[in-house]
């Protein structure tokens, strides 16, 4: 047994010859003393010792055995997957005027169609639900409860084909928060509604000013009132977008909700992310207002701030855990409200990076989304693939102009992961034993 190389070793915050150990494969954190961990590197480990270190993949039979099992990773992901997951945009149109929205470039108020809502289904109940496998969607837009119609539609039909086939449907939101109140939150309950994301662009003085109505009115109030209504029908996440200049004001909302009543036992989770440049446009985009690369130095220090304050709320916040792009998943998809297929949200406003359609079937997008990026003797031997598997794609469209390279997280990582391990010891009401 050899140790892993997707593994960090961290001293121990209680020193006395003590380190953390993180397993980048399994997003595992275990504290053992440094005289263990250097049997396990000399191979002197008692058998149960070795057991116990193999089941978090801390130990492993060969380091090469495991660096050609992350090789083969998303194929078997797909084979041993029984959910397939869709992201489907219902429309491209919005009750706000995000001066920041990706989308912006290419929306033009476009609306799925009942037609093309039906192939959708025809094409989740033969391809999907038809062999055996669960379908979860994502609505999408837009603003997706601006098509609250095509939601009933496509989620009358799949749920009856779902119960028919002994298999499962449900979906998610991915709403501005501004339409979903009690009534239709419990409306779409019924119907499959199991989660929602609302977006909070921190408090009210600044979230007014980034995502106002079209008329120009702020929009806080509203999307408060109706989290407040909804939270104990639904799942909730909360996100936000925050800038260089503004995101230290971001725990002013979290206390708001405090204020409020929303307390972190109703929340699911809440992950601020910066502001990106816009989709869609061609070449290396403005990055003065937004972010291209997740290593700019502001944002290392922006992220761990905004992390250790939702914490310190008692919130909850992602940990660190192995990640890919969802264009490496076989089972997941985005259907535009056209029927045009992608990969990633993000890629609709490309149309060299359409995959195909719901009529026309999935083409080969093996280079034109170059799926075998990360697969290089740096990556593969870096500890840090698990939680990157070469970055986002997008960002590196923004950053060259195509998708020549990996968007490489490893100076972020280098800056930030022993922080986070760290403020999850601290900071979770569930401390590390």
């Amino acid at each position: 047994m050899e140790l892993s190389r997707y593994l960090k070793i961290y001293p121990s915050p209680r020193g006395e010859g003590r380190v953390i150990l993180f397993s980048t494969r399994r997003g595992a954190v275990l504290e053992l003393p440094e005289a263990l961990l250097e049997a396990a590197r000399q191979g002197n480990l008692a058998e149960d010792a070795a057991r116990q270190l193999a089941a978090l993949d801390i130990l492993v039979p060969s380091r090469e055995a495991e660096r050609e099992e992350m090789l083969s990773l998303f194929a078997n992901a797909a084979t041993r997957s029984r959910r397939f997951t869709a992201l489907v945009t219902l429309n491209l149109d919005c009750n706000l005027a995000c001066g920041y929205c990706y989308e912006d470039p290419f929306r033009q108020k476009r609306y799925m169609t009942d037609e093309t809502a039906d192939l959708l289904c025809d094409r989740l109940i033969d391809q999907q639900l038809d062999r055996g496998k669960d379908v979860v969607l994502e609505f999408y837009g837009g603003e997706p409860l601006l098509s609250i119609p095509l939601i009933r539609r496509i989620s009358h039909r799949l749920s009856e084909a779902a119960s028919h086939l002994g298999r499962n449907y449900s979906f998610n939101l991915v709403s501005n928060g501004t339409l979903l109140n009690r009534s239709v939150a419990e409306e779409l309950s019924s119907l499959g509604l199991r989660g929602a994301k609302f977006t909070l662009d921190g408090p009210r003085a600044i979230h007014d000013i980034q995502r106002p109505f079209v008329s120009g009115k702020g929009s806080f109030d509203c999307i408060v009132a109706n989290l407040k209504d909804v939270y104990s029908l639904v799942s909730v996440q909360i996100g936000g977008n925050f800038t260089r200049e503004n995101y230290r004001r971001f725990p002013l909302l979290l206390d708001y909700l405090l204020e409020q009543g929303i307390t972190p036992d109703k929340v699911a989770s809440v992950l601020f992310a910066p502001i990106t440049p816009k989709a869609g446009n061609e070449g290396i985009a403005d990055f003065s207002t937004g972010c291209a690369s997740i290593c700019e130095p502001w944002l290392i220090d922006a992220s761990l701030f905004l992390r250790a304050e939702i914490l310190k709320r008692g919130f909850n916040t992602p940990k660190p855990l192995p990640a890919g792009c969802m264009v490496e998943f076989t089972n997941s998809l985005v259907v535009a409200c056209d029927g045009s297929l992608f990969k990633c949200p993000a890629f609709m406003g490309w149309k060299e990076l359409r995959i195909g359609s719901l009529e026309e079937g999935i083409a080969d997008y093996h280079e034109s989304h170059r799926l075998d990026i990360w697969k290089n003797s740096e990556c593969l031997d870096c500890p840090y693939l698990p939680l990157c598997f070469g970055g986002c794609r997008f960002l590196r469209k923004l950053q060259t102009g195509t998708i020549d390279g990996v968007d490489c997280r490893r100076d972020y990582l280098d800056a930030t992961l022993e922080s986070i391990i760290r403020q999850d010891q601290e900071l979770r009401r569930v401390k590390l034993q």
